[in-house]
């Protein structure tokens, strides 16, 4: 290669892989946001299942998953098998020529989806916090990481049959995060909810978490490394439309996320008289998910309008499913699942070259797929080694039945 296509594959392999690191920054802020809110019984075992998934997740998506998703037939239903991501060519690509020729390190793009997936499965952890078995929740994590995602996601960004129909996702809003939701729908339906949540008069108990600094703090992180998740997806950075479009990205991101907040704080203001913080911090991370599936198309004041309709659909959202009893202690259902659907939806009001019709099918493509094969999983699962723990354990706290020691030990009480 000449050297300005040498210092071009540098600059973009580069870029790749910082927005990589700040996508992985935001497992940080997903254990944060998940200790925050759940009680201190189950502190200890959210933060072992957050650091678990990602092990699992890099693993799974090494072994099997990266090659489901990106060797298989363009337009194709059923991808292809096999292991481990291949060797490093683009290098040779380029010095061939052409302007399809990778423009970065192979190993740049798998480094950045293998944090997608991990990403993904992250979702699932919130929603079945407190009262879940660690070892039933991982190996699901096996299963969702190695096959149920990297299907979906050869169908849409591996070039299968929803991306033949037009479906556009930029980021994610469906292939990512509305997976990851659905996935945790199937599993809270199995699990039911914890116990004291829901009286039998049909009355619903609020279970405050335990720690709101930690629960601000990982919003915060993960409001951070969206600018990685939305900004890395334009892919490159080396030349003019594509820096231009990346600044894009990161000035919509932050402006959806705003809008968000403000939407989500308002409304709740309005509706339960009291500023709710959990409501403000969903709301951040509902503008992020609804903006996700197009940054780049919007003007900055429609990205803030993005990011607001996903503020007030989340707060909508979490009352709604705790009328109907599906208990999810996060909220990651509403923010990345119902969410994820608006941001999908809201492509075509700025991206001409979207469609409706393309986008409804992928939204149905990737819930039927990932739902009901997750709860296929999740009843297996719970035939073979069961998913719940026990009532006793439940009311003591997960801590000490499954990690044998707590996160907050000076709050209890020795006899």
């Amino acid at each position: 290669m000449n050297e300005l296509a040498d210092l071009s594959y540098a600059i973009d392999t580069f870029y790749f892989l910082i927005c990589g690191v700040l996508v992985m920054w935001m497992a940080a802020g997903f254990s944060m946001l998940e200790a925050g809110m759940v009680r201190a019984k189950n502190t200890a075992e959210i933060l072992t299942k957050n650091i678990s998934l990602f092990a699992v997740a890099c693993t799974m998506y090494l072994l099997v998953g990266y090659f489901i998703m990106y060797s298989s037939s363009e337009g194709g239903f059923l991808p292809n098998l096999g292991f481990l991501i291949g060797a490093e060519n683009s290098i040779d690509a380029v010095t061939a020529g052409g302007e399809d020729a990778p423009y970065y390190s192979m190993r740049a793009d798998f480094f950045f989806q293998v944090v997608f997936v991990a990403t993904a499965m992250s979702i699932v952890s919130g929603a079945v916090a407190e009262r879940m078995k660690l070892w039933a929740f991982l190996a699901f994590a096996v299963v969702m990481t190695a096959v149920i995602y990297p299907v979906s996601g050869y169908w849409t960004w591996g070039g299968g049959w929803i991306d033949a129909v037009g479906y556009s996702d930029y980021a994610g809003s469906g292939i990512v995060h509305m997976a990851g939701a659905s996935a945790a729908l199937a599993g809270v339906l199995v699990l039911g909810p914890r116990k004291g949540k829901y009286g039998k008069d049909g009355s619903i108990h609020a279970i405050p978490g335990a720690n709101m600094p930690l629960a601000a703090l990982g919003t915060l992180i993960l409001w951070m490394g969206w600018f990685g998740f939305n900004g890395g997806s334009e892919l490159k950075m080396s030349d003019i439309g594509s820096a231009n479009n990346v600044a894009q990205v990161f000035v919509n991101t932050n402006a959806a996320a705003a809008g968000g907040v403000l939407a989500a704080l308002i409304l709740a203001k309005l509706w339960f008289r009291k500023a709710d913080l959990t409501m403000a911090l969903n709301g951040a991370l509902a503008g992020l998910v609804a903006i996700t599936a197009d940054p780049l198309s919007p003007a900055a004041l429609s990205a803030a309008i993005i990011g607001a309709i996903g503020g007030v659909i989340v707060v909508a959202a979490i009352v709604t499913l705790d009328k109907l009893k599906l208990d999810d202690p996060v909220g990651a259902i509403s923010v990345h699942g119902v969410v994820g659907i608006w941001g999908v939806l809201a492509v075509p009001l700025n991206n001409a070259d979207a469609s409706f019709g393309a986008q409804i099918i992928g939204i149905i493509g990737i819930f039927a797929w990932v739902f009901l094969a997750s709860l296929v999983v999740w009843l297996i699962i719970k035939a073979v080694m069961g998913v719940r723990v026990s009532e006793e354990d439940e009311y003591e706290g997960v801590d000490i039945a499954e990690c044998g020691l707590e996160a907050y030990p000076e709050f209890s009480v020795k006899k």
